[in-house]
């Protein structure tokens, strides 16, 4: 069979692979995002540039230093994350007892002021990145490249290994604890200000670690991750506001909702995500598996 509701299948496949890898992105940036919102209540909008940072990193590391892709796997989501430790000790953490929209603003601001230095360091024009992974798998319909397929299995990997860990283990128990009861936690000796710290520095890590992903596929842009971060928060709103699980689901799956719009309505591809927003709001606003009020 050649085609299927008649469209080739070939560029089914195709599709739905190309829905898999964004879907990647979006399931690991949305988990960030979902981990600050839920234990922190913080509308990280600095995430995206965090993303960009990550890729960035690892093509300074390249191009100065000849670092290649699988040590800058390792150390830019380190570098990045110590950039959120910092972010969160000196700034956000004042900011806990007042208003959500304060820390907010806080985290505009800083996306706005790192995207513009990093504009003013390297200039606005894309840099390529190389793929580190040659040839791919031959599907007889379809050529996938090694690359992609690694990206969509470790993008699994570490969205269901965050899961688990947080809703699964005793030190994920005590995160949501220190949500919940800051006060009965520290009666069990644990240093609430320090674990939010690491927290965020974490989520803002699997930003880094995402855009480190993305380097070969996507060109490193200062504005990559402000195009993509929009997208991120509507999956987010989609799968509930700091639900983890929702956002690792929800981000695959709209990913490949968006490839197949692609196939069959091309016009709306680019909306397909926001239509479904939209409805959601409408229908459930706390998301498919939010909590409802």
């Amino acid at each position: 069979m050649d085609t299927l509701f008649g469209v080739p299948v070939a560029a089914l496949i195709g599709q739905v692979l190309i829905g898999l890898i964004n879907g990647s992105f979006y399931s690991l940036m949305s988990l960030g995002l979902a981990i600050i919102f839920g234990l922190l209540h913080v509308v990280n909008f600095a995430h995206g540039v965090q993303y960009m940072l990550g890729a960035l990193v690892a093509w300074v590391l390249l191009d100065t230093w000849g670092i290649n892709y699988w040590w800058a796997l390792l150390i830019a989501p380190v570098v990045v994350g110590l950039s959120g430790l910092a972010i969160e000790r000196f700034f956000l953490r004042h900011l806990y007892h007042l208003d959500h929209v304060y820390a907010l603003l806080l985290t505009v601001g800083m996306g706005i002021l790192i995207e513009g230095l990093v504009k003013f360091k390297f200039g606005i024009g894309g840099q390529p990145y190389p793929n580190p992974m040659s040839g791919g798998v031959d599907l007889s319909v379809t050529f996938v490249p090694w690359y992609r397929l690694w990206v969509i299995g470790v993008a699994l990997v570490v969205s269901l290994g965050t899961w688990y860990f947080i809703d699964r283990t005793k030190l994920g128990a005590y995160l949501r604890a220190a949500n919940e009861n800051p006060n009965l936690v520290r009666t069990f000796g644990v240093n609430v200000p320090r674990m939010l710290m690491l927290t965020y520095a974490f989520a803002v890590a699997l930003a880094g670690f995402s855009g480190v992903m993305a380097a070969p596929i996507y060109q490193v842009s200062p504005y990559m991750g402000s195009n993509l971060i929009i997208v991120v928060f509507a999956v987010v709103v989609i799968g509930g506001m700091g639900s983890i699980l929702g956002s690792i689901l929800t981000g695959f799956g709209l990913g490949v909702i968006e490839g197949l719009t692609k196939v069959f309505y091309p016009e709306g591809a680019s909306v397909v995500i926001f239509v479904v927003m939209i409805l959601m709001l409408a229908v459930r606003p706390s998301g498919l598996f939010g909590r409802q009020p």
